[in-house]
């Protein structure tokens, strides 16, 4: 069968569509072989190919020699075998050439729409590889038009989409209008690849600087963490690899010319730059800037930071509407708690008072046994002589009449197990959304504590024994 139009249209689509050679041919094949089992039966066995110096398909009928013939489409007697070829034998497979296939055009017609679904499939796959090596990539496109709230970006070759919680706070495209953005991931679905893209993720941030910055784009400075709430604030960590440059000087730029052009583009949000460092202290409290910060406990098997600064601190280190300590929350990606001084000391004062309820314990052994970590009779009254003696320095026979005193006191009613209540100690926390990027974490591990304490009494004794009382 000859078909001239077969040659143009692979030739058409490899032009027009970037589509192989090979991917056109074999969908045409598959094509020819579905419209020949439903003209021939598709109980027989048949195989397409395509002759590219005749520009034709050749169809094949596979039929199996047999003495006596029962189904006439899969079985083929010896006599008229041997006239095919005179070396056949019974039991071998014989390929026939189908020369007239006679199909009607509705054979056509479906071996047409049969060569375009494979040819869109081959061109959604085409597409789908494309982008998905563009992953983690700035991209730019025109805005088309809105669906359900969000924006379909014309990128040339395919169409991506922009939701409506990708779009920085305020933002308004227009048709015609181009937008830049994040390549965040392409995801396969029935209608073809879906492109989707971001403006309020982090790595937007990054990628703008990494344009901005040339020293990024060498490797002399990288950037270690970024942390964003679209269209507001900003903070992301840099680190220098030659200790000439300055990281954030250089991210700056003349005049504040480089950081201001990211500004431009997220909308007028503003942003932190800070010096990294693998020493979480120090880069917590370049990460809670402006604010100055007093002392802070780290708990890395929690991921956690206890942050204690001054009263007039305390709102610069939250920041409006706790925004500065969730941001230095994912920058750092251990939840940071605000603590006021004024309040731990507070705390400490009511501690001392209440061990001070037991005969033996003197003012500077309550304020001893506080920074021990000891806050309350209720601890005091649980503890072993041996664990008393350590904190006190005294013998442990004296320990035990201290735990003694303690628990007569407690059963006869006389005392007050814990403090007076008092207002939140913790005056701001935030737990980070997400972690931003960071390369590697630099942690000590935490000394042993015991078992029988709660994490949150836990992390109040290392506050508490982090400050001598006045």
């Amino acid at each position: 069968m000859n078909f001239s139009e077969i040659g143009r249209v692979i030739e058409a689509l490899g032009k027009d569509r970037g589509i192989e050679k090979d991917i056109v041919v074999k969908a045409i094949e598959q094509a020819f072989l579905v419209t020949a089992r439903k003209k021939y039966g598709i109980q027989g066995e048949y195989e397409t190919r395509y002759n590219n110096e005749e520009d034709e398909i050749e169809i094949y009928q596979y039929k199996n020699v047999v003495e006596e013939v029962r189904d006439k489409i899969t079985e083929i007697n010896l006599t008229d075998a041997r006239q095919l070829d005179e070396d056949v034998e019974v039991g071998d497979q014989l390929g026939i050439r189908i020369e007239n296939p006679n199909f009607t055009r509705v054979d056509v017609q479906t071996a047409r729409q049969i060569i375009f679904q494979k040819v869109r499939d081959a061109e959604r796959e085409i597409l789908f590889s494309e982008y998905k090596d563009k992953v983690g990539e700035l991209i730019t496109g025109i805005a088309r038009r809105y669906e359900r709230g969000n924006i379909i970006v014309d990128l040339g070759k395919a169409d991506a989409v922009l939701s409506r919680r990708e779009i920085i706070p305020g933002e308004a495209f227009k048709t015609g209008d181009r937008i830049q953005a994040y390549l965040s991931d392409v995801v396969m679905t029935n209608r073809g690849p879906e492109i989707r893209l971001s403006r309020t993720s982090p790595m937007f941030l990054v990628k703008l600087f990494e344009i901005e910055v040339p020293e990024i784009q060498d490797g002399t400075i990288v950037i270690k963490s970024a942390a964003r709430e679209p269209g507001q604030r900003a903070k992301i960590a840099v680190i220098s690899a030659d200790k000439d440059i300055d990281p954030v000087g250089a991210c700056v730029g003349m005049k504040g010319s480089r950081v201001q052009n990211v500004v431009n583009e997220l909308q007028g949000e503003k942003i932190d730059i800070v010096k990294w460092s693998d020493d979480l202290d120090t880069f917590a409290r370049a990460a809670l800037a402006p604010a100055e910060i007093g002392n802070i406990m780290i708990d890395h098997e929690e991921k956690q930071l206890d942050v204690v600064v001054e009263e007039d601190q305390l709102s610069l280190a939250i920041g409006r509407r706790g925004q500065n300590v969730r941001l230095a929350a994912m920058l750092s990606g251990y939840k940071v708690n605000i603590i006021s001084k004024s309040k731990l000391q507070e705390k400490i004062l009511k501690s001392v008072e209440n061990l001070l309820q037991i005969e033996g314990i003197t003012d500077a052994r309550a304020q001893v046994l506080v920074q021990g970590g000891v806050t309350a009779l209720g601890d005091l009254s649980v503890m072993e002589p041996a664990q008393i003696a350590g904190i006190l320095e005294i013998e442990e026979s004296e320990a035990q009449t201290i735990i003694d005193n303690t628990l007569k006191a407690i059963e006869g009613g006389e005392i007050s197990l814990q403090p007076e209540e008092e207002e939140e100690l913790v005056s701001a926390s935030a737990t980070p959304q997400y972690v931003g990027i960071l390369a590697g974490e630099g942690s000590d591990d935490d000394e042993a504590n015991p078992d029988k304490f709660s994490d949150a009494e836990r992390r109040l004794r290392e506050e508490l024994a982090a400050f001598k009382l006045k």
